[in-house]
């Protein structure tokens, strides 16, 4: 607690907020959140990009490249910019590097020689680095930056340089050094380019000159618009006002460097779709945020923020940020990433390009935007595609792919705010199998500890954790308790005496401990970017010391934005210092990344010995993060516009490389009626993570609670994902390699189908072919599902053939009890069918294959295994089959024909006995109709198995089962349906 000497007014202004952030039905206070006009460097550079807009063709950007400075070689492409600052000529120089990589992207970095060489002064006595922020990539950046030494000049001259470079030297960028702007192209065709409008702006250092006060006005004299012009002390020129301190919500930043914004408009030729820049909680295709019908009237932020009771279709930033776009056009996708961690802002708007009058075809839509941020380096990458799987592989090669998950993390998580006792925790598991309700996971929310101390458990309501622990693991299920940032500053608590001891806390601007106030109270927050401190916390973590952990504890990493309740627009104020001398402003975005980065690395090893993956679920987020655990889109509210608003969100972490990730199920703040309820948990099943939550003051919600049909319903959703679990691990070990989104927009899977890019209320999951159209409204008993190509389409649960044309909608029926599920013809995929209550209790049970037939009589299809929970995978220690249908043969191989070890571990050697049960096909033939048995040829033994033909009728599709199968799943075989 504070002292006695704290203000009152502090004591009231305290009160208020945590009063606020617990008043339901309240949304959120957009005044407590910066508007554009409201952060002064975004006010800036929209007024600079107005000036250039209102000036047209006679504007002169001041950017430009000296020729004889610059220079090629080995992939690197040097100069300096000119930046010219006055009408007498002086200039600022700003050192550019682009270079190519093998990868096929292109990096454009510029930088300020000044501020590069430390050549300027801080104010207040700041101990404040004096660089722009270049560390960005230390956290984000993991591979794919190998220069291409094969890239070459196909030009070059006074008025600039192109450089070839990419696969087959397809791509091209055009350096024009006056003014200085990057065209690329791919193929001969631009795609993007950077300064297009001459809206770059990168704010230089300069020293504070101090006006003289305004003179105070004679008596007598009026106050005119002359007068108060005079007595200005803001110059004639620019605005000055708050270049060197802003004030906010009654908060001051000093400012210490002055003005430092970058800010950079790129603009994607041809393209009128553009997604990702992820979090916010509006539609996949992003708005435009000046003009437009429908436009947004402020541009996209990114400043990780914890915002109570978001508001929907709106451009305000949520708890995380990943500054990549892509730009999406019929056969085209390109991407920009840019590499900044501070507070971000980017303005979108759309011109049509004018038409030759003769010419027949449709006005080219190009997408303009305007990228500001407000310290740092200029610092981005370009990938030119072609195709969406082309950017999500080069973007996992850049910022890392999706960790392989522990497999019971795919299962569903129980959690609300919170459960109040070890009894609770185990009437609940016991409820559960009670009701043969499948989970995996129960959660706790921060009430288990002592007075909200981390590593403690409540005296009182948690007297025996382990035998908490015991029970979910005697039932093959996990317990998942939360650790934020914030440490209590209170007397007698160790982790708050070794951090301030060790000198692991971020700093104020003074140099000292920085105290804030969140959930306990008065806190300190552990400053991760120091590796210093990421030691330390993992030493927390070991059995030994946070007892009443076990081995299936694992961990949640809340309010790590930073969330700081007393703080300006709920986090820290921008000019804390941490590791390394570097302001907050300068690495805000990147916090919850290494926040959760240090949880991650507590885990992987908590005893000697011990090395599994771990899992943590995390609030913020950066590009990177999903190379350590999991995301959940924060306060949602149990209303049915909150559900709708999932699906987008969940689709847009995916293409923006963070797939594992999910939404509150019900809605945190609130209570679900029913149907609601029934039909966000039918969603859920489809969430890569998913989980259902709940707030303090919700009432209890556990799916056994629900009357009759609705508890049935949701058993029934649950079930269908346990089902599908081989399928969900297969999705995210292809996540694992190459990018891919785990659930797919339209967009992603069907990238030459004009009319499926803007849709994103349904999705196909991984490359089964299923694909989804949850019930998103209230009382609504038919969904229109958009069918993207002219393949056949199935019924998931009937197996009907669906009257499907190309580019139409079919209206599915879809009652309470119903989800709209189509098998897309052409894919196998794999399940598990017996009924358990955890994934741990299904990993040695036999699998069902889907075959759902094409058009052409051919499916192909995967699976993929391990232990889920070990790196032996990296090893050889797994399984992954593909499946085909060719012809009158279904055949099982190896895909990746590996070697196989002659040493097999223990998981390899149990996998000797699971084999496969049956195979079902969906669209099977009618001249099957009389056969009874097939060939099987497996292991260099045949033998004939069972084939059981079901012909359709007004409820059912035709399809036949055969089995039992028998063959093992590591092995390849063929069965002859001839």
């Amino acid at each position: 607690m504070r002292t006695s000497t704290q203000p009152l007014s502090s004591w009231l202004a305290l009160l208020c907020a945590l009063f606020s952030l617990f008043s339901l039905g309240v949304a959120v206070k957009e005044n407590d959140f910066k508007k554009c006009h409201q952060s002064g460097f975004c006010k800036r550079n929209r007024d600079y990009a107005d000036k250039a807009v209102t000036q047209g063709s006679s504007w002169q950007a001041p950017y430009t490249i000296v020729p004889s400075d610059a220079s090629f070689n080995d992939g690197l492409f040097h100069a300096t910019i000119l930046k010219t600052i006055d009408d007498k000529g002086a200039t600022v120089e700003l050192p550019l590097t682009v270079s190519f990589h093998k990868s096929g992207t292109a990096r454009v970095t510029v930088d300020e020689k000044r501020r590069q060489e430390k050549d300027i002064e801080l104010r207040h006595g700041s101990q404040a680095r004096k660089e722009r922020y270049n560390e960005a990539e230390k956290w984000a950046i993991v591979g794919g930056t190998t220069v291409d030494v094969d890239a070459k000049v196909s030009h070059s001259g006074e008025a600039g340089i192109k450089i070839q470079y990419g696969p087959n030297s397809a791509f091209e960028a055009n350096i024009k050094y006056n003014p200085y702007s990057i065209e690329f192209k791919r193929d001969g065709s631009t795609q993007l380019k950077l300064n297009d409008r001459g809206l770059m702006n990168l704010e230089h250092w300069r020293p504070k000159v101090d006006k003289p006060a305004a003179e105070e006005k004679k008596e007598g004299e009026e106050n005119t618009e002359e007068n108060k012009e005079e007595s200005s002390v803001e110059p004639a020129g620019e605005d000055e006002s708050t270049w060197w301190d802003e004030s906010f919500g009654g908060n001051t930043d000093s400012k210490p460097r002055g003005p430092e914004s970058v800010a950079l408009d790129i603009t994607f030729f041809g393209y009128e779709h553009v997604y990702g820049i992820p979090e916010h909680a509006g539609p996949l295709s992003l708005k435009e945020t000046r003009g437009g019908e429908g436009a947004y009237s402020e541009p996209y932020r990114l400043y990780n923020s914890d915002v109570f009771e978001y508001i929907l279709d709106s451009p305000m930033t949520l708890y995380g940020a990943i500054p990549l776009m892509q730009a999406h056009k019929k056969d085209s996708t390109v991407a920009v990433f840019w590499l900044n961690a501070a507070e971000t802002w980017i303005d979108i708007t759309k011109s049509k390009e004018s038409l030759n009058p003769l010419h027949l075809g449709k006005a080219k839509t190009n997408t303009q935007t305007h990228w500001i941020s407000e310290s740092g380096l200029m610092d981005l990458f370009v990938f030119l595609g072609p195709t969406p799987g082309d950017i999500s592989k080069a973007f996992g090669e850049l910022t890392g792919t999706t960790a392989m998950p522990q497999e019971f993390s795919i299962g569903y998580h129980q959690c609300r705010w919170n459960y109040v006792s070890d009894d609770d925790v185990k009437e609940v598991d016991r409820k559960m199998d009670r009701h043969q309700i499948p989970y995996d996971v129960i959660w706790l929310d921060i009430e288990y500890t002592e007075e909200k101390k981390y590593f403690t458990w409540d005296k009182d309501m948690f007297r025996d954790p382990i035998s908490m622990g015991q029970q979910l693991d005697a039932h093959g299920r996990k317990l998942v308790v939360i650790v934020d940032p914030h440490i209590k500053n209170t007397g007698s608590y160790p982790v708050i005496d070794e951090l301030k001891a060790n000198g692991l806390a971020v700093k104020n601007k003074e140099g000292k401990d920085f105290e804030g106030w969140c959930w306990p109270g008065s806190s300190m927050w552990v400053d991760c970017f120091n590796p210093s401190a990421i030691k330390w916390w993992k030493s927390l973590f070991q059995y030994d010391r946070f007892k009443g952990t076990m081995e299936n504890t694992w961990l949640w990493n809340d309010m790590n934005e930073p969330s700081v309740f007393n703080g300006p627009e709920v986090t820290m104020p921008k000019d804390n210092l941490h590791y390394g001398s570097w302001e907050h402003r300068d690495v805000h975005n990147i916090n919850g990344l290494t926040f959760h980065n240090a949880t991650y690395e507590a885990l992987l090893s908590r005893k000697k010995g011990e090395l599994r993956r771990p899992f943590a679920l995390t609030r913020s987020f950066y590009a990177g993060s999903q190379r350590v655990g999991a995301m959940w889109t924060g306060d949602n509210q149990a209303n049915w516009e909150h559900l709708g608003a999932s699906i987008p969100m969940i689709l847009n972490q995916g293409v923006s490389g963070f797939p594992f990730a999910g939404a509150d199920v019900g809605g945190f703040f609130g209570n679900p009626e029913a149907e609601l309820q029934s039909r966000w948990y039918q969603a859920g099943a489809f969430y890569p993570f998913f989980r259902g939550h709940a707030h303090i003051d919700a009432r209890r919600r556990e799916p056994y609670l629900l009357p009759e049909p609705y508890r049935e319903i949701v058993t029934s959703a649950l079930r269908l994902r346990y089902s599908l679990i081989p399928s969900w691990y297969t999705a995210f070990h292809e996540a694992h390699q190459n990018g891919s989104p785990i659930i797919r927009p339209m967009y992603w899977t069907h990238p030459n189908n004009e009319g499926s890019f803007g849709i994103d209320n349904q999705f196909f999951v991984g490359s089964t072919g299923i694909l989804v159209k949850p019930v998103l409204e209230k009382g609504k008993t038919t969904e229109d599902v958009y069918i993207p190509d002219d393949e056949v389409y199935y019924n998931y649960f009937s197996y009907q053939k669906m009257p499907t044309a190309k580019g139409k909608t079919l209206t599915i029926e879809a009652p309470i009890e119903s989800i709209p599920v189509l098998m897309q013809g052409g894919h196998i995929f794999p399940r598990r069918d017996i009924p358990r209550r955890s994934v741990q209790l299904m990993r040695f049970d036999d699998y069902t294959l889907v075959v759902a037939v094409g058009k052409d009589g051919k499916a192909v299809g995967q699976l993929y295994a391990d232990d889920g929970d070990s790196f032996d995978y990296q090893n050889g220690e797994y399984i992954h089959r593909t499946f085909r249908l060719e012809g009158s043969k279904i055949i099982s191989t190896d895909d990746d024909g590996r070697e196989k070890s002659a040493k097999q571990g223990d998981w390899l050697k149990n996998m000797q006995e699971v084999a496969i049960d049956k195979i079902i096909i969906v669209g099977a033939p009618s001249s099957w109709a009389n056969k009874k048995e097939v060939q099987l040829e497996t292991e260099g033994t045949q033998s004939t198995v069972k084939l059981e033909y079901f012909e359709g009728d007004t409820n059912r599709g035709a399809f036949a089962v055969i089995g039992r199968v028998g063959a093992r799943i590591g092995a390849d075989w063929t069965i002859d349906l001839a």
